[in-house]
């Protein structure tokens, strides 16, 4: 898919110089794609590269990686779940056991599993999984496939949108601390915020 931008010149990176340390070395990390996994597995790390590309619609591998990476560190990290519903398993049971069975039926409906499937089949599945009508149920026992479908939307928009390139395509300015906004009113820009081109 062509990535198109209202601010193709637009760096975000450019004003780093204003952020503070701590701010730069996280901005920075985002730039450097993972390469080792603490919690996924490597059959798993491919099957969301192109589910959450899919999700995203966008496949660009850097980007790519960072959303996966992001998920491996959220399902890896000592810091719980801020809400779950009743009966939904954990995070990473919920989307170890999710990513099998929609394996499982990927096999069972396309004769293939889920790194064999074309963009068209995937996001087909995708949707079937939104309304919790991805066949055969049985593959499903214990496991929402709604709530499965929700996890990976969230993290996948959450990470997506923090990437630096991105927020360089949609005209976001990064962090403003510690310089601040100086022109607050509607369609006011700060001289160092993308100007529409």
């Amino acid at each position: 898919m062509e990535q198109k931008s209202h601010y193709p010149s637009y760096d975000v990176m450019s004003q780093q110089d204003h952020w503070d340390d701590h701010t730069q070395q996280v901005v920075q990390s985002r730039l450097s794609g993972q390469s080792t996994y603490q919690f996924l597995q490597t059959e798993e790390v491919e099957q969301l590269k192109r589910l959450t590309g899919d999700l995203v619609g966008d496949h660009r591998q850097d980007i790519i990686q960072y959303v996966v990476g992001f998920i491996d560190q959220s399902l890896s990290s000592d810091i719980g779940e801020g809400q779950r519903k009743v009966g939904v398993p954990k995070a990473d049971i919920l989307l170890r056991d999710g990513l099998k069975a929609m394996n499982r039926s990927a096999e069972k409906k396309y004769g293939q599993n889920l790194l064999g499937l074309d963009v068209k089949d995937r996001l087909q599945l995708l949707q079937e999984l939104s309304q919790n009508g991805v066949a055969p149920v049985e593959e499903w026992t214990g496991l929402s496939q709604k709530e499965m479908f929700k996890k990976l939307l969230n993290w996948s928009i959450e990470a997506y949108y923090s990437h630096p390139t991105v927020w360089s395509e949609i005209g976001y300015g990064g962090p403003a601390y510690p310089r601040g906004y100086v022109r607050t009113k509607i369609g006011q820009l700060d001289p160092w915020e993308a100007q529409p081109e």
